[in-house]
């Protein structure tokens, strides 16, 4: 037991918030605000392992009323996620009213980069001065700074590279991520400000990556798609199971929330079938696994010390494909 509490110990961070004075203590891994993976289902499972879930904007604030009842202990862990429309802000003002032990609130448009969002972050600061905000997504250190001085505690980075994003096909618009985190995590430590990555990581050595390259937080969409703990149904094909997974810029979010895609617009999501993985607590512990070794070979004593040991190297492919 004291092992397993010395291993837990060495991925925990502590955070202080600039704008919150608020301070954080657990493993800061997320799952995604995506309405397969940002579940009270999830977050009920990642609570006991201190990771943090962002959970999706589209439960009613009688969902989180029982939610808050029945597991007050997964609160300290939990994200109340919103877009920037007036009944977003409205829905977010009641579910915060509902919920008083709430800490943080996840501010989340595909383009961080409007006048108009960064006005957004500041009237939300204004009304909840005491929450911890997380906003984007952006992928560029001016536009960090200005959202943490506009009264964003933590930016969300990534534009396109999520497993199931296609914006970057779309629209030709996105940044590589490990340059983006390396680039944005220098902008907001600067401002005592701090980052999370979001999209890009398919296995546990590229959340190891993440947090090499400066990453506060790391967020998870596809890592954690497929389990008991995600949205949807089994589908079953050929003899094996599959869970659907989509980004909620698809044609399938879309049509579910919002009645289709809008005329003036293009889907920048897929959707996706997902083998059945089970218990989404495997995969935690692989991950959890996965970053212990990663600091033992680099010589880290805990994550904390994770990017000060890193140094990237630039190669052809990261592992070999003899056996897939």
């Amino acid at each position: 037991w004291s092992s397993f509490q010395r291993q837990k110990k060495r991925e925990n961070r502590t955070f202080t918030f600039r704008n919150s004075k608020h301070t954080y203590n657990g493993i800061p891994i997320i799952a995604a605000n995506m309405d397969t993976t940002g579940t009270f289902e999830m977050a009920q499972v990642l609570s006991k392992h201190t990771l943090f879930t962002a959970i999706h904007k589209h439960y009613s604030v009688e969902d989180w009323k029982n939610f808050a009842a029945s597991h007050p202990e997964c609160l300290e862990h939990l994200a109340a996620s919103s877009g920037s429309s007036n009944a977003d802000f409205e829905k977010l003002c009641s579910i915060v009213e509902a919920v008083p032990a709430l800490k943080y609130i996840c501010l989340d448009v595909a383009n961080g980069y409007s006048e108009y969002f960064v006005e957004f972050v500041k009237s939300v600061r204004g009304k909840f001065p005491q929450h911890t905000i997380m906003a984007g997504n952006v992928v560029t250190g001016e536009m960090v700074e200005e959202l943490i001085l506009s009264g964003a505690d933590i930016i969300k980075v990534g534009i396109g590279p999520g497993s199931v994003c296609t914006t970057r096909i779309k629209t030709g618009v996105g940044y590589p991520q490990l340059s983006a985190v390396i680039e944005c995590a220098d902008s907001a430590h600067g401002l005592k400000g701090h980052i999370i990555s979001d999209g890009g990581c398919s296995c546990p050595g590229d959340v190891a990556k993440a947090f090499g390259a400066g990453a506060d937080f790391v967020m998870m969409g596809g890592m954690l798609a497929g389990h008991d703990q995600c949205t949807g149904e089994l589908i079953e094909k050929n003899g094996k199971k599959y869970k659907l997974f989509y980004g909620m810029s698809s044609d399938t979010a879309m049509k579910k929330y919002v009645g289709g895609v809008a005329e003036y617009r293009a889907s920048e999501g897929r959707t996706v079938e997902v083998p059945y993985r089970g218990d989404v607590e495997n995969t935690i512990r692989d991950v959890l696994g996965g970053l212990r070794s990663t600091c033992t070979y680099v010589g880290a004593a805990k994550l904390k010390e994770l990017s000060r040991r890193t140094t990237f190297i630039r190669v052809t492919q990261q592992s070999s494909h003899m056996f897939t």
